[in-house]
């Protein structure tokens, strides 16, 4: 007993020793069967293989999964880009194409009336309380003088104040200083246009017996030599009698002041 207790660890190892040697030995003979250490070997790693494997299968996941959404933001940022730049293309064309409109327009009025003129870009504006000007881009050197008329295919702009070789400052119907020989379409009527600022024009001098509805349109008298007789200034807005000699009449101008981006300055005929 004595002795057992003493080696009982020798003891132990040996029986173990002998036993794998037995199991090797069955399993080299027999290798077509699965022995009995082979078989606890593949219980015991089994499960530990099937734990191992899980996160490893998890990372590949994560990992063709990161590729993916990682080409797929380049693939959206390209599209992106690409959409940006059709984007800003379909705009230059749009503005193109409604330039294009309205010098058509303006050439087909030149054709129509049988006027020389010459189209011009608008390159500024000055707006105050009182004065109503603004500045484009052909002067002296392409024909244009102070004095002569400027108008769009809606109506009558304003005149040429003054002209440097390639630029012109042009007066405003909308200008207080802005007088306009006019004549009352229906009634044949005749008066004064004169510009109010910001609150549109006003026709002075029509005597309060006279005709004077709302919706009547103001054309030019082509009086004064600076405007050809016949051009649109506006619409009558509003009429107010007093006892006064002369009527309020309040008018419309035809010309839309704050969409101005080119405009036709008539020569001569």
């Amino acid at each position: 007993m004595m002795f057992f207790q003493r080696y009982r660890t020798v003891i132990v190892v040996t029986l173990l020793a002998i036993l794998c040697l037995v199991v090797i030995s069955i399993s080299v003979r027999h290798p077509e069967r699965t022995g009995v250490f082979r078989q606890i070997v593949l219980e015991c790693a089994a499960p530990i293989e099937g734990l191992l494997g899980r996160p490893i299968h998890a990372a590949e996941k994560a990992w063709r999964r990161y590729l993916f959404l990682f080409g797929l933001e380049a693939a959206v940022g390209r599209l992106s880009r690409q959409n940006a730049i059709l984007t800003r293309q379909l705009v230059q064309y749009q503005e193109g194409y409604l330039e294009s409109l309205r010098l058509r327009k303006l050439l087909d009025l030149k054709e129509h009336d049988g006027y020389r003129g010459t189209v011009a870009r608008v390159t500024g504006h000055v707006r105050s309380a009182t004065a109503r000007t603004l500045v484009i881009d052909r002067g002296s050197a392409h024909g244009i003088k102070p004095g002569q008329a400027v108008i769009v295919a809606e109506g009558v702009v304003g005149r040429v104040m003054e002209a440097s070789w390639h630029a012109a400052r042009v007066l405003l119907i909308l200008d207080e200083s802005s007088n306009v020989d006019a004549v009352l379409q229906p009634s044949r009527v005749q008066g004064i246009l004169q510009g109010r600022g910001g609150r549109g024009c006003q026709l002075k001098y029509v005597g309060k017996m006279a005709p004077v509805r709302a919706g009547d349109a103001v054309v030019t008298s082509g009086m004064a030599d600076v405007f050809p007789k016949g051009l649109l200034l506006g619409v009558v807005r509003g009429v107010e009698r007093t006892t006064a000699m002369f009527q309020k009449i309040d008018v419309a101008p035809a010309a839309d002041f704050s969409r101005l981006e080119e405009v036709l300055v008539l020569t001569g005929r």
